[in-house]
């Protein structure tokens, strides 16, 4: 299956599955995983700690532990090229500079014995032939762009001399030196309060405006998804289980996890001290194959068939909404 530059989805991704060996067996960390980014927008996707969001981002831009093993079916479509068929050279014109990541904890994204400005400059070096001089005023600019006062001074600094949020503003900078194409941010505000997050997300919105990138915007927090992304995809243990516009979803979810998931936002009409209601049990952890829906023993409207058969990932009858389920909620 390709696509056409400028045409379709700016990445498909095909029956997708990602395994790693451990003490107890293979771990199956994404099975049977296809989904599509469309360009120019931001799609979300949420779900719990382990449900294999980080590990498809990392997927993607070939960024796996060497013992990690993909399905032989699997393929990664950007533009229509097979990411899983190139070679390391090949992959590395592609990784930083076509596609680009904001990883969660910018202390460990940055190199702590390298300069702010060597650090920016390096990927404009490698993917666009930049002279140094050239490189550092370019760095400075997009640190100004990203809101850091006095850019030519934080050039000279060390990661460790800034904060969090500034720390975090390098990062996304450094995803966007080379204007790539597609933009993964895994969990971007991560230990940082609260108005820094909101300053953070609204700065990588209108960076993906200004500069028309596709964005997938990792995250756990179904609230963020709400404000930020124009769909959402629903993981869970390692399979998609919903996807659709963000209000097509939020106000209508047919898969009972997304209904779970929303039900246990805090409310500000609850009241003072308000129990919030909770999933019971927790996601499993997957080796080898595994039959039926990975959330049937959690959920409260499986079925016999639900424990023992595999639901397919299909489309519902409003436009562009997919489940995965055997007793799908009714539309709204």
């Amino acid at each position: 299956m390709t696509a056409l530059a400028g045409q379709g989805p700016m990445l498909q991704i095909r029956d997708l599955g990602v395994r790693f060996p451990t003490p107890h067996g293979e771990l199956t960390a994404l099975e049977h995983l296809s989904l599509d980014i469309p360009r120019g927008k931001t799609l979300a996707i949420v779900g719990e700690s382990g449900s294999g969001k980080s590990v498809l981002a990392r997927a993607v831009l070939r960024l796996l532990p060497r013992k990690a093993t993909l399905d032989p079916a699997s393929q990664i479509l950007f533009d229509g090229t097979d990411l899983l068929r190139l070679d390391g050279q090949a992959m590395q014109g592609v990784r930083g500079k076509r596609i680009a990541m904001v990883f969660q904890d910018p202390m460990t994204a940055l190199n702590p014995t390298l300069s702010v400005g060597a650090q920016l400059a390096e990927g404009m070096r490698l993917h666009l032939g930049s002279s140094r001089g050239a490189a550092l005023a370019r760095a400075a600019e997009l640190l100004a762009q990203v809101g850091i006062n006095s850019p030519e001074r934080r050039l000279l600094q060390y990661p460790h001399e800034l904060s969090g949020g500034m720390r975090q503003r390098v990062v996304i900078a450094m995803a966007i030196a080379c204007q790539p194409q597609l933009l993964f941010a895994d969990e971007p505000t991560t230990a940082l309060d609260v108005t820094v997050q909101a300053e953070i997300l609204d700065l990588l919105r209108r960076l993906q405006r200004e500069h028309q990138m596709a964005m997938v915007l990792i995250t756990h927090d179904l609230g963020v998804a709400a404000n930020y992304a124009d769909e959402i995809a629903v993981m869970y243990a390692g399979h998609l289980v919903e996807r659709a516009a963000t209000r097509t979803l939020l106000r209508s979810p047919r898969m009972p996890y997304t209904r779970a998931l929303l039900q246990s936002i805090p409310s500000l009409n609850d009241a003072p001290h308000a129990v919030l209601p909770t999933i019971a049990g927790r996601p499993p952890t997957v080796y080898g194959a595994q039959a039926g829906c990975r959330f049937a023993a959690r959920c409260t409207r499986a079925l016999e068939r639900c424990a023992n058969e595999t639901p397919a990932f299909s489309a519902a009858a409003v436009a562009g909404q997919g489940f995965r389920c055997w007793n799908p909620l009714e539309a709204a």
